[in-house]
């Protein structure tokens, strides 16, 4: 590659990332005026303004490559004359001489098994989650989520601190999420996997508005706090809307064992009191 087509591909790849910045900056920004909280919607808007800055710059310096790119290219590298090559004898080609004997190919060993890469999946919901369905409204397609925020403090979610590594002991976890075009009644699903293992679940009609700000929450996983990469799904009806990950370090807690309680002794009562029967007194005669 010369100097020249090494700067016009640089100019399509630094168009391609301004546009993209760009376009991202303007999705976050119509996607953040939707949110109901004012700190949340800050966020998203001050990210949004981030990258339609950053797409910006990149056109700037799209014009500047396109513009004195190749000047001071050659200023610093300038190009050397190329030697061009005279042509020699061609030499006259001579008899080829035809083979008399064609050797047939021999068998070649294909191996029985062929490893083939397993295939990613993409989220689903086990038939034994579906089971539990109780809801008969259908839920919106068009239902969408932010991605997921977890945190500890599942008291105050209006002000809380997002987390993605947790240091046992720890009591619980909450996945925080906005939200939009959701359905009432219909039919909303988390599921928390441990390294793809299920260790705690909620499924339930939605109760909540058609928008706003929610949270899924686990406090006793099976098999408690283990450490390890964990994986919170979120559903509505069997369609999967969004996934977020986060780590947990350290032992878990060692149960404490249960203290033995005593049994009250059996007492036993007789079933039958004895009364005693008085005799009438005899009446004196005259």
């Amino acid at each position: 590659m010369d100097i020249r087509a090494g700067i016009i591909a640089t100019i399509l790849l630094v168009a391609a990332a301004g546009f993209f910045f760009i376009q991202l900056g303007v999705r976050t920004y119509m996607a953040s005026r939707k949110l109901t909280f004012y700190r949340l919607r800050s966020q998203r808007m001050g990210s949004a303004w981030r990258s339609v800055a950053i797409g910006v710059l990149l056109v700037i310096i799209v014009a500047l490559l396109s513009l004195y790119g190749e000047p001071v290219a050659f200023y610093y590298f300038p190009p050397s004359p190329t030697i061009t090559l005279t042509p020699t004898t061609t030499l006259s080609p001579t008899i080829t001489l035809s083979p008399t004997i064609t050797l047939t190919p021999t068998v070649t060993d294909t191996p029985s098994v062929t490893d083939t890469p397993t295939p990613t999946t993409t989220p689903f919901l086990p038939p034994a989650i579906e089971a539990l369905f109780s809801s008969e409204v259908t839920p919106n397609p068009a239902a969408i989520f932010s991605p997921l925020d977890f945190t500890e403090n599942c008291f105050d979610l209006g002000n809380y601190e997002s987390q993605t590594v947790f240091q046992n002991p720890i009591t619980g976890v909450c996945a925080v999420y906005s939200y939009d075009q959701m359905v009432p009644g219909a039919q909303w699903t988390a599921l928390w996997l441990r390294q793809g293992d299920l260790v705690c679940r909620e499924t339930l009609p939605w109760d909540g508005n058609t928008g706003g700000y929610g949270f899924a929450e686990c406090t006793a996983p099976l098999g408690g706090w283990q450490p390890g990469t964990y994986d919170v799904q979120i559903f509505v009806g069997l369609e999967w809307k969004v996934v977020g990950q986060f780590i947990v370090q350290g032992d878990a807690p060692t149960p404490e064992p249960p203290t033995p309680t005593l049994s009250p002794t059996v007492t036993h009562t007789p079933s039958v009191t004895p009364t005693s029967i008085l005799a009438p007194n005899p009446t004196p005669t005259p």
